[in-house]
């Protein structure tokens, strides 16, 4: 290992000031920008503002977990995690609907964490035909190589889009024909819904739901039924249930 240099490809961390300035310049795709807490020595001021103005986060970690993060690499104090495959946009994933000939169908995935969930969410979404899957920029996992292992290759062929307001992308998508429905607590039945126009549905974070604000500029809210001790699916769980309930509709294929 070089000093400054990128750790191994399967980590996605690039290590050392050098290296982010480089991988920063050269338009790679950036998850985020982890920085020693209290850093802004040198040039770090520099690779903060390039990550802001590409709108890539910027986090303030424990020093010692940078350390761990960079498995013993000189890091400088910063360090970039490299997104699994660069991001598209919401216009990307309409224009795939439009090839396809199919209304769009949206995944929201309003804060998940954990990058096995969010793997696991890009395969159903890839599985059932969804035409794209919207993060926000903020407090989510974003495309980590975790999540494109996790996503079984799903990463490859379903289009992400990183949005840095997700009630203002709401409000976009409603202006362009496209139905919210969050799923949520006390909502109507999931199969009950009509989902044959464009859709957009939001499955929300493991430990808090969907956002009050993003389940108030919601069309709908959409249940699942709940009938053991505990209150909630797993987010990926839940979103494969209602996700194939809208490829069954879109499919025609009737029930009995």
């Amino acid at each position: 290992m070089k000093n400054g240099g990128e750790i191994q490809q399967d980590s996605g961390v690039i290590a050392g000031r050098n290296a982010v300035a480089e991988a920063l310049r050269s338009g790679r795709a950036i998850d985020k920008l982890c920085l020693a807490r209290g850093e802004r020595s040198g040039s770090v001021a520099a690779l903060i503002a390039k990550a802001k103005q590409r709108g890539i986060p910027v986090k303030e970690i424990d020093p010692k977990k940078l350390d761990f993060m960079c498995a013993g690499a000189v890091h400088q104090g910063v360090a970039a995690i490299a997104a699994a495959k660069e991001y598209a946009t919401v216009d990307d994933m309409f224009q795939l609907a439009q090839e396809r000939g199919e209304p769009p169908f949206l995944i929201i995935a309003d804060g998940l964490e954990d990058p096995h969930n969010l793997g696991a969410v890009l395969r159903v979404a890839e599985c059932s035909g969804a035409h794209g899957v919207i993060l926000p920029s903020r407090r989510s996992v974003g495309l980590t190589w975790a999540v494109g292992k996790s996503s079984a290759g799903a990463v490859e062929y379903v289009p992400v889009a990183r949005v840095t307001n997700l009630a203002s992308t709401l409000e976009d998508l409603k202006k362009r024909g496209v139905w919210i429905y969050a799923a949520d607590m006390d909502g109507q039945p999931w199969c009950e819904a009509d989902y044959s126009g464009p859709t957009a549905v939001v499955i929300g974070s493991e430990g808090f739901g969907v956002g009050r604000l993003v389940k108030e500029k919601s069309d709908f809210v959409i249940s699942l039924p709940i009938r053991g001790k505990i209150n909630s699916l797993n987010a990926s769980v839940a979103c494969g249930i209602i996700s194939y309930e809208i490829a069954r509709q879109r499919l025609g294929i009737k029930t009995k």
